[in-house]
């Protein structure tokens, strides 16, 4: 299959452009597309065959349930059985916007979109592209990351061509998303609030609205909830080593894997804060690549996924990563860099 990429405007995106992706989606196909997040890799998710696509183009499990993303509350009412008080506090203050809503589906949504579940995850995006391809589709988009299985999700329309190309006829380039990492995945189908994935809306900005709200701790043996909680996801080709603790012993500690990287021939590359930067670039990784400051981790989200990328571009072995605090923001950038590492994981 060949693929088309066009680039579109993302604040005013161009009516004609669109139009192709609608065209697309109608006939049952996918169609990337940019949200505020990553790069959505969308189909029809009212057609299952349509849905079934995007599993065979991303190698992606069929127990892992995908997002359905909407344009308003009306498109909403078709995939929902019955709205939560927790729901409509979280729409009327989260919503166009990265936060994904698990409530009871309705039997028009295939079993395919829900890995088989009684729940439906849908959210309302805020990116002006992803919502106006929505609407002029007249149809529920379901969209996971527009990425192979597995690997760091896309923030750039290159990241998906690298991806997609001659799996899908269209990707709509918008450029860089602007919050980087996926959304925040709520459960408020009954009982407390509970997060099934943290993303770009924090637990404390959830539990000012909410009150109290819970993280989900999923077994090994349990059936995804959401997208994201069973499999290993994010994971660059490299070995990857994620250090967390006091500044100055990760730094002693990076300079130590980079001496016995390149001793063993090794390409070795760091993601690190703009903090920790001076005291590693003279040591001469081979990828230094500078993921934001500390004090604005609302820029390390935006640039994890393409240091990551950048890692396997230039064929990097051992990736060596700086941890970030939790809590707010922090949490998702560090769900991320954990998932990526896998059990490398270090505290120093």
């Amino acid at each position: 299959m060949q693929t088309r990429r066009l680039y579109i405007d993302p604040i005013h995106p161009e009516t004609e452009l669109l139009r192709e992706g609608v065209k697309w989606l109608q006939a049952g196909e996918l169609v990337a597309f940019p949200t505020e997040t990553v790069y959505g890799l969308g189909a029809n998710a009212l057609d299952a065959s349509a849905c079934s696509k995007i599993f065979k183009a991303k190698g992606r499990p069929q127990d892992n349930p995908l997002i359905v993303h909407v344009c308003n509350r009306m498109m909403a009412n078709l995939l929902v059985e019955g709205w939560t008080p927790q729901a409509e506090l979280c729409i009327q203050h989260f919503w166009p916007g990265p936060l994904t809503l698990v409530l009871p589906k309705r039997a028009t949504v295939p079993d395919i979109v829900t890995g088989g579940l009684a729940n439906v995850a849908i959210r309302m995006p805020s990116h002006p592209v992803a919502l106006r391809l929505i609407e002029e589709t007249g149809l529920p988009i379901a969209a996971p990351s527009a990425n192979l299985s597995g690997r760091p999700s896309p923030t750039k329309g290159s990241h998906v061509w690298h991806d997609m190309k001659d799996k899908i006829p269209l990707i709509l380039d918008a450029g860089a998303c602007p919050v980087g990492v996926e959304s925040t995945v709520l459960d408020v189908s009954g009982g407390v609030p509970t997060i099934l994935r943290a993303g770009g809306i924090s637990k404390e900005q959830l539990e000012a609205v909410l009150g109290e709200v819970w993280i989900d701790h999923p077994s090994e043996n349990q059936a995804p909830k959401a997208p994201g909680m069973k499999y290993r996801h994010y994971a660059p080709r490299g070995e990857m080593i994620l250090m967390i603790g006091l500044r100055e012993r990760v730094v002693q500690l990076m300079v130590e894997e980079i001496q016995r990287g390149h001793a063993r021939l090794k390409k070795v590359g760091v993601l690190c804060t703009l903090e920790s930067a001076p005291f590693l670039h003279t040591w001469l990784p081979d990828l230094l690549f500078v993921l934001g400051s500390e004090d604005r981790p609302e820029e390390i989200a935006s640039n994890l996924f393409e240091g990551l990328r950048l890692c396997d571009e230039r064929g990097i072995d051992l990736i060596l990563a700086e941890g970030v605090e939790e809590g707010g923001l922090g949490t998702a950038i560090m769900n991320r860099l954990k998932n990526a590492a896998g059990q490398h994981i270090q505290f120093v």
